[in-house]
């Protein structure tokens, strides 16, 4: 079978019969899985070569896969909202002990939920710290619950920050598609073995075709910290970096959001859960750690001798060691090879 396009509004032929329209808009994400199976559908029924193109794993390839049906491309839609069971379980807590929670909680609208379980425990109530928690929500959402304004305030300050969106970082755009070096780089935090004099940390940046490599130490985790990697980049690749991907931590807000916006550097955040993304960035972890930090080479360093450490490792490992996934070439030799 193959896709006709028609604007926004996608149909199916079907040999031997007339076009089935199907009039649905199909989303942005929709789009995209269908871009998934047109190109396994043309490569062979390719799974792992069209998880590798797209830069998906197999489980999220394959789980679309089972659900998408040719003739009815809504199927390639998120039906999130159609999960929810058409029975919910009604909580069971005793109202007693329910209304003794409450009780608690308003006498003591500071204390958690550890807390209240302990006393809850001392006066022989049966139940378990998490369904303390569930409660004070349930309590809170229904609004039988009386806290202070300053308690209210604080979980409304908690709530807006944690909606607030990001000044320049986006999620990722998986239509975009990494062809040569520069065009993506992963970059990620690796927490080094506490060391004498403190604890020390490293920002790693991946190219995501060329396999090159930059990395800077650092004492604390921070945006500006971060930001560092970005100038190892310019000064250790050969190419112009077009693209970062990271997760969501911290470190990759405010500060390094500013200087990837100033450098036009394009910024995506990979959703929660999902260090399968990064594997490329994530193996290079695994390569500091053998390499450098499981043979002490960084032992009793200061921050200085370190970040120069970083930086004859990465000429090693960019115009030196052979690469396995580049034809037991060095990055510097692939790319050199891959200009005409």
């Amino acid at each position: 079978m193959r896709y006709g396009v028609a604007m926004n509004t996608y149909g199916v032929i079907v040999p031997n019969l007339a076009r089935i329209r199907n009039t649905t808009t199909l989303s942005r994400a929709a789009k995209q899985r269908l871009k998934w199976m047109e190109y396994s559908r043309s490569h062979g029924s390719n799974a792992r070569l069209t998880c590798r193109h797209f830069g998906i794993s197999p489980d999220v390839f394959y789980r679309w896969k089972k659900r998408h049906q040719p003739g009815h491309l809504v199927t390639l839609e998120d039906q999130t909202a159609n999960r929810r069971p058409k029975r919910v379980r009604q909580p069971t807590t005793d109202p007693l002990t329910v209304a003794r929670v409450k009780q608690l909680r308003e006498q003591y609208p500071r204390w958690g939920k550890k807390k209240i379980h302990a006393l809850l425990q001392e006066e022989g109530y049966h139940i378990s710290q998490a369904t303390v928690g569930r409660t004070v929500s349930r309590l809170r959402a229904a609004g039988r619950l009386d806290e202070p304004p300053i308690v209210t305030a604080k979980l409304a300050g908690m709530k807006r920050r944690s909606n607030s969106k990001r000044i320049y970082a986006k999620r990722r755009d998986w239509a975009y598609i990494p062809k040569v070096a520069g065009d993506l780089a992963q970059v990620d935090t690796l927490h080094i073995t506490k060391i004498e004099g403190g604890k020390r940390y490293q920002f790693t940046a991946s190219d995501y075709v060329g396999k090159f490599t930059a990395r800077t130490a650092a004492s604390h985790v921070t945006s500006t910290s971060a930001s560092t990697i970005l100038d190892a980049t310019e000064k250790r690749w050969p190419v112009k970096l077009k693209a970062i991907q990271v997760d969501g931590g911290s470190e990759f807000m405010k500060v390094f959001e500013k200087a990837c916006e100033a450098r036009s550097i394009k910024l995506y955040i990979l959703p929660p859960h999902s260090p399968k993304l990064n594997g490329v960035v994530e193996r290079m972890n695994r390569t500091s750690r053998e390499e450098i930090y499981d043979l002490g080479l960084h032992d009793l360093m200061t921050i200085e001798e370190h970040n120069q450490l970083l930086e004859e490792q990465d000429y090693v490992y960019n115009h030196i060691r052979p690469h396995e996934t580049l034809g037991l070439m060095s990055p510097s030799k692939y790319y050199e090879s891959t200009k005409h």
